[in-house]
């Protein structure tokens, strides 16, 4: 029989205040003695977007290992809003902690309300030979939809800690009807060397937001996320950097997305110079234990 271990595990949906909405985060609050074939173990089993792994850190407050279901990457938004809006209602203090993550050190933000702010990397876009007939291919939607919208801001990868392929589109209607192949797109995303695509829109559903996105990466184990917070980041970067509000980028960007996977969300973004920080709430809607087999790493992986 296998020696066992149980630890905490919690689901928590980020960029929300309503449980069963935004984007739902595995949450392992103590994970320093899991080796990262019971994170990837756990995460596979959590089946969520991404699991956060929260651990002690030489450099900062705390250490953080992302995983999807399949894989794990370098930094996700929505699980450390989750994580530290967790830990806010353990009881830390508003204010700013840090966060060391694969992409260097973080500075978190926490608020009095529980909103919790990361700081994200410097932006760095790059435009991209990608036709347009290609990407309506790829997308499941109209060529036109997408030359409808390129007007001064093309077809580009931006990054604020995670490279993605920043797509605009006309209408909210072409949103909703895209239907993306989603082997054409990780062969997209892997040639242009991008998490995933995020396809948008101006025509948002609510009048207070910027605008309404949707984030496709089957290449990372995620066909739709359903809210994404490094996405969020790197599409504010995107729009200031091809001044897309004509140099005078509104204090704060509010991103809707998840709409059309029924799970609705709001991104707020703050953008200064170099400076990007993504913010929003979550709530636990699941706080329970996962027992974890310790025995070699292929019995752990078929667990």
């Amino acid at each position: 029989m296998s020696t066992t271990t149980t630890t905490r595990i919690l689901q928590v949906d980020a960029f929300t205040n309503d449980p069963c909405t935004g984007n739902p985060a595995g949450v392992v609050p103590e994970a320093d003695d899991l080796s990262e074939s019971q994170m990837q173990a756990i995460a596979d089993e959590m089946a969520v977007s991404e699991t956060a792994f929260l651990q002690e850190s030489d450099e900062a407050n705390y250490r953080v290992q992302y995983f999807t279901p399949t894989q794990e990457v370098d930094l996700c938004g929505h699980a450390t809003i989750g994580s530290f809006a967790h830990l806010y209602d353990e009881g830390l203090e508003p204010g700013t902690t840090t966060l060391e993550t694969n992409v260097g050190v973080l500075d978190i933000d926490v608020s009095e309300d529980g909103t919790v702010w990361m700081t994200q990397n410097a932006p760095q876009v790059r435009e991209v030979d990608l036709s347009y007939a290609r990407a309506a291919e790829v997308l499941g939607v109209e060529q036109a939809a997408l030359e409808g919208a390129r007007d001064d801001i093309p077809l580009a990868v931006s990054s604020t800690g995670l490279p993605f392929l920043v797509v605009p589109i006309t209408y909210l209607s072409d949103l909703g009807d895209a239907a993306p192949d989603m082997a054409a797109v990780e062969e997209l995303t892997d040639e242009f060397d991008a998490a995933g695509v995020y396809l948008f829109t101006f025509d948002a559903l609510d009048r207070e937001s910027t605008l309404h996105g949707r984030m496709f990466a089957p290449g990372a184990g995620i066909p739709e996320d359903p809210v994404t917070g490094t996405a969020s980041g790197a599409v504010a970067a995107y729009l200031d950097h091809f001044g897309a509000f004509d140099d005078d980028l509104p204090e704060e960007l509010r991103l809707e997305q998840g709409h059309y996977v029924d799970r609705p969300g709001y991104v707020r973004v703050e953008l200064e110079g170099t400076t990007v920080r993504v913010g929003g709430r979550g709530v636990t809607t699941l706080d329970g234990s996962i027992v974890i087999p310790e025995d070699d790493e292929d019995e752990i992986l078929e667990a």
